[in-house]
């Protein structure tokens, strides 16, 4: 990798603030490519007055705002095919200057942190729990209908909190720091959407020198 790629600045551009947990998978491909230091801002075009909703034009904004040198555009597949949402990002980004990368998990990005249950139980705050979890397997990650609810769920059990506690426990938030706990996402490269993204960001990378 050429020097300037040692350490990089990027941005994730996402339809919600949930959408922010994909900032460590993001990190841990990175710095598999090599950069020592992979600095990454989720886009939060809520600090515009009138947010833009074309994609083209909150792509503009994003950079505008949070200004990088990679651009990752997330959209989940949800309903369309995986390759009609990457022609989609494709379409709105030509002609940009800055490099941006499709990210398009099959189902919801929470489904790529259902992966260490160790890790799980941390970012719930109870690491010694011991009530079972039902965590899926790798190959059911992308097949799972709604992994954020799965997730969510997950961690309100692994919390074992139960009444008021449980009520006040924050899912989301501690989501967000499972992925920063999460060391090996090697699991990761088993599941096509993962593998896809990798290899794009390596393509993209190599056309940046």
């Amino acid at each position: 990798m050429a020097k300037t790629m040692r350490s990089i600045e990027f941005t994730l551009l996402s339809d919600g603030s949930s959408d922010a947990v994909l900032i460590e998978p993001l990190t841990w491909l990175l710095h598999a490519r090599g950069c020592e230091a992979a600095n990454g801002t989720w886009a939060d075009l809520r600090v515009l007055r009138s947010p833009p909703r074309d994609l083209r034009a909150r792509i503009e904004a994003a950079l505008d705002l949070y200004p990088c040198d990679l651009l990752f555009v997330h959209r989940d597949a949800e309903t369309k095919p995986a390759q009609a949402r990457i022609a989609e990002i494709n379409a709105a980004r030509d002609g940009l200057t800055t490099v941006a990368v499709p990210v398009v998990p099959v189902r919801m990005q929470e489904a790529w942190l259902l992966i260490d249950e160790a890790a799980l139980r941390r970012a719930a705050g109870n690491p010694n729990g011991r009530k079972p979890l039902t965590m899926p397997g790798i190959d059911d990650l992308e097949d799972i209908v709604d992994p954020k609810a799965m997730l969510h769920g997950l961690l309100r059990e692994a919390s074992g909190l139960q009444g008021h506690r449980l009520k006040r426990f924050n899912p989301g938030r501690q989501a967000l720091r499972l992925g920063q706990l999460i060391e090996d996402d090697g699991a990761l490269r088993r599941l096509p959407a993962f593998r896809r993204l990798e290899q794009q960001l390596n393509a993209y990378l190599v056309s940046m020198g």
